[in-house]
This record gives C-alpha cells, sequence and structure tokens, in this order.
C-alpha cells in the first residue's frame, strides 16, 4: 500500500520523529582535505550531485574534499518524505563520510499565498519532488524541526510563497507568518533561513534587506543566493549584497548565470563562467567575517549529466575561492 504525505507527516512529524530515531550519531569528523582553515563550511547540495545518497556523499567527501553537505532530495523522495528508516540510513551514510549537514533545504513556504494572485501563473516552479499546499505548511514546519534534529544541525531553509502579481497588500500577513515561524523555530533551538527566489516574493538584496528589517527575530536570516537574484537581471554583486545587514546571513547557496541574447532570459553556467563577480563576493564574505556555508548549488547541467556538471562547477567554485584568498 502507498504512503501518503499526510501518512508521513502524521507519523513522523506529530506523532515525533524524535522518538522514532536515535540520537543523531557523534561521528568524529576527520576529513583532512578540507582544511580546517577555511573560512566558511564549503557545501554541495547532495541531490544535484546524484539521487543516490551514498554516491553523493563520497563524491562530496572523497572527491570533492567536503566536511558539509546540504540536504533536499535523495533517493527520488523530498527529504521531508523520508521514512524513519531511510532518514536512520541517511545518518549512518553521513557518519560513514564524515559529513556534517548544513541545513535542511525544505520546500516550507514554498506555495501559494490563498486567495492572491500569481505574478506569473504559468511560471514553472520547482518543489524537488514534493508538493504541499499553505494548509499543509504549519505540519511541515513542525516535521522541518524534528528532521533538523534528526540529523544534528540547527538551520532549516524556507521561502516566503509563489510571487504575487502585487504583494503590498499580503505582505504584511507574509511576513506575520514568517515571523511565527521564526518564533517556533527559536523554541527548539533552530535557525530559520529565508532563500531569495525568484518565483517567490523575495528575490533581490532590496527585497531580502526589507523583510529582514520588517522580521527582527534574531533566529530568521536570510539564505543569500546571488544567482537567483542574478537570475532577474538584477546584478547581485555588489550592488544587492551592499544593502544587507551582515550579520542576518545564516547560509549561502552558489551557482551562476549568463542572459541570453536580445533579453530573452537567462541560462545557468558554471560558477565563474557568468555574471556574478563570485570572486568578489566570497572576497566580501572574508571581509565582513561570512562563516556560514557556501554551498553549491549548480542548477547547471551542461556537461551532460548532474554529477558532471557539478564538478566543473565545484572546480570553478574554488578557483574563485583561492582568488579571494580562502584556503578552501
Amino acid at each position: 500500500m502507498k504512503t501518503t504525505r499526510r501518512d508521513l507527516l502524521a507519523g513522523l512529524g506529530l506523532l515525533g520523529l524524535g522518538t522514532l530515531l536515535p540520537k543523531p550519531a557523534q561521528a568524529t569528523k576527520t576529513n583532512s582535505a578540507s582544511p580546517a582553515t577555511c573560512p566558511f563550511r564549503l557545501a554541495v547540495i547532495n541531490d544535484e550531485i546524484t539521487q543516490d545518497f551514498e554516491q553523493a556523499c563520497s563524491i562530496a567527501s572523497k572527491d570533492f574534499g567536503l566536511q558539509w553537505i546540504e540536504l533536499r532530495s535523495m533517493w527520488n523522495k523530498n527529504v521531508t518524505e523520508l521514512s524513519a528508516t531511510q532518514i536512520d540510513d541517511a545518518r549512518k551514510i553521513l557518519a560513514a563520510h564524515n559529513l556534517k549537514v548544513t541545513d535542511i533545504a525544505s520546500p516550507l513556504f514554498k506555495t501559494e499565498w490563498p486567495g492572491a494572485p500569481l505574478a506569473d501563473p504559468s511560471q514553472h516552479r520547482d518543489q524537488f519532488k514534493v508538493d504541499f499546499d499553505a494548509a499543509a505548511q504549519d505540519k511541515l514546519l513542525d516535521h522541518c524541526i524534528e528532521l533538523a534534529r534528526a540529523f544534528d544541525t540547527d538551520r532549516i531553509r524556507c521561502f516566503d510563497y509563489w510571487r504575487l502579481a502585487d504583494q503590498k497588500p499580503y505582505r504584511a500577513a507574509i511576513n506575520a507568518k514568517l515571523a511565527d515561524a521564526a518564533a517556533r523555530c527559536a523554541k527548539s533551538g533552530m535557525i530559520l533561513i529565508l532563500e531569495n527566489e525568484m518565483t517567490c516574493n523575495t528575490a533581490t538584496g532590496e527585497e531580502s534587506a526589507a523583510v529582514l528589517a520588517a522580521i527582527p527575530n534574531k533566529n530568521f536570516m536570510l539564505n543569500w543566493d546571488p544567482g537567483n537574484a542574478a537570475a532577474l537581471g538584477v546584478f547581485p554583486y555588489s550592488k544587492g549584497y551592499d544593502v544587507l545587514p551582515k550579520d542576518r546571513i545564516g547560509h549561502c547557496h552558489a551557482k551562476d548565470v549568463i542572459f541570453k541574447p536580445d533579453n530573452k532570459g537567462y541560462d545557468w553556467a558554471p560558477v565563474g563562467a557568468g555574471v556574478i563577480d563570485w570572486t568578489g563576493q566570497l572576497h566580501a564574505f572574508m571581509r565582513d567575517h561570512y562563516a556560514f556555508a557556501v554551498s553549491l548549488e549548480t542548477h547547471w547541467r551542461g556537461a551532460g549529466t548532474p554529477e558532471a556538471s557539478t564538478r566543473i562547477s565545484m572546480d570553478g567554485l574554488k578557483k574563485c575561492l583561492t582568488a579571494a584568498g580562502a584556503n578552501c
């Protein structure tokens, strides 16, 4: 019999995932290939490599020399839909490869705001193998908190609903929802990180700064994604980055963008081969004492496969890190 999403949320979230699983393994992290002097938690999103979680972890640890990995989907299931057995298997794989988890890259609030017209109803919106409606978000948040505990991380990624034709009438209510979610996370010692996403209501550096100002919760931080801002034609560094409160950045996604001729949109590119000044951005991070994740989210598939493309993009990211003076 097929297990439904509702069954998983009820069985794993509301009934207490923490009671079903052993405590997170406290494996010793000894991977010397990722220098202790790296100023960032250099990472990669696991499913950008492959849906085979063991293989993704092996490549991240052995080939990329990483100590950190970001979890989004594996075994063709969103991380929020894994069974208790699969979560335990994933934890064992992480321990075997000496990998720590930067955050739960959840789809929280990546859905429609009820009753509000979308900016572009026909736009493709990727939820990474899952689709939770607005009514399911509170239960989803509870479940994400339990997942964060199981994977021994203090960070949960979220969004702020699909981009609206006019967000002004709804912005205060959206902010209140995010503030309430941050308060609920705080009770569990968790940090809620909002990703600026071009298909959602916070996409640019300026919009990110406005939301952070409106929601002062100290555990509400930004997942700064320069690629998402650049996809809208807004140059994120240094213009977008300059307006951000630097002490509210709690995560970073690394990808790159090229613009199509004649203003016909954008394509993804390997990190370092697009319009984003990643060397400048990474140097600014070091200047501003940012010390959290820089996590590769390739998106580019020009090498033919996710794995091959991610390898090229990781090489580009490491070159930018070296150029910025980061020993990673």
